[in-house]
């Protein structure tokens, strides 16, 4: 049994922790309005991107002559896996759900036949995989010296992307981020950017039967396009990852903070036990003593 200097010690110890968990939830619960703010403004410039791709592919008709980040390398045997994580921990279960759909993802292809290499945008993320897909991972981008996520760093990491596709490198790029839905929700998803898959809920749905003539050609706006809306679905990742981090982070802290409370009050609880039971000790030994006199 623990004795009462070192029930004590404990007590201080927990209570430390909580002091540290507490001041890690107002902070996560700070930063997450800001980051929510920006994934949620994301989001529409995003899904009309996919949209004007979706009317313009689905003008070209066939897929003969289209660019190959849409029409692809006519191959899917090689695939690109980018994985974005935290940099950081303490955020519950965020980076491992992540990471865990990634690593099924390429267990997958590799049972089909598949060759998978994987690049990790996150600290996190290659901890996690590199404990089962460390040969896979090609490299890892580090963001901790960035305060604050911007274009220019998805940009960065398209202009890779393009770079490794233009020399035949992969065939097939899938985007691996959590997106942000609230506090206590973040949902893990796989979207495949490279070559760009059309969607079938497009504004040419909803265009009163119009029909749209452009200028230029709707290959020569999709070469443009293309490229850029790779950098575009990065860094909607980056930002939906941002938000979702300082969701799980905040949820994690407030439950670490009500666990140290808890065992704050058992140990007290204990420690108030063992020291009742020590005084009433010292007491029978003292009215022994005295009677035996």
């Amino acid at each position: 049994m623990a004795s009462l200097k070192d029930l004590r010690n404990r007590i201080a110890s927990v209570k430390a922790t909580q002091k540290i968990t507490k001041a890690m939830q107002m902070v996560a619960a700070a930063k997450l309005r800001r980051a929510q703010e920006a994934a949620e403004a994301a989001r529409p410039y995003a899904e009309r991107m996919d949209s004007v791709l979706a009317n313009l592919a689905r003008a070209l008709g066939d897929m003969t002559g289209a660019p190959r980040l849409l029409a692809g390398t006519g191959k899917t045997d090689n695939h690109l896996l980018v994985v974005c994580t935290a940099e950081r921990g303490l955020c519950g279960g965020f980076n491992s759900s992540i990471a865990r759909l990634a690593r099924e993802h390429a267990d997958e292809l590799k049972r089909n036949g598949k060759s998978v290499q994987i690049l990790c945008v996150g600290r996190k993320g290659a901890d996690q995989l590199k404990r089962t897909h460390g040969g896979d991972i090609i490299d890892v981008v580090d963001f901790r010296a960035v305060r604050q996520i911007g274009f220019d760093n998805a940009q960065s990491v398209a202009e890779r992307l393009l770079t490794m596709f233009e020399g035949e490198e992969f065939d097939v790029c899938t985007l691996f981020f959590s997106r942000f839905k609230s506090v206590i929700a973040q949902i893990p998803t796989a979207q495949q950017i490279i070559p760009a898959e059309v969607g079938g809920d497009t504004e040419g749905n909803n265009n009163g039967g119009a029909v749209y003539e452009y200028e230029p050609e709707e290959d020569a706006i999709l070469a443009d396009l293309l490229p850029r809306n790779i950098a575009v679905q990065i860094f909607r990742a980056l930002l939906e990852n941002a938000a979702s981090e300082q969701g799980a982070r905040m949820s994690a802290m407030d439950n670490a903070t009500r666990n140290a409370g808890e065992m704050i009050d058992k140990l007290t609880l204990s420690y108030n036990r063992q020291r009742q039971a020590q005084i009433t000790k010292e007491l029978i030994e003292i009215i022994s003593g005295a009677e035996a006199l």
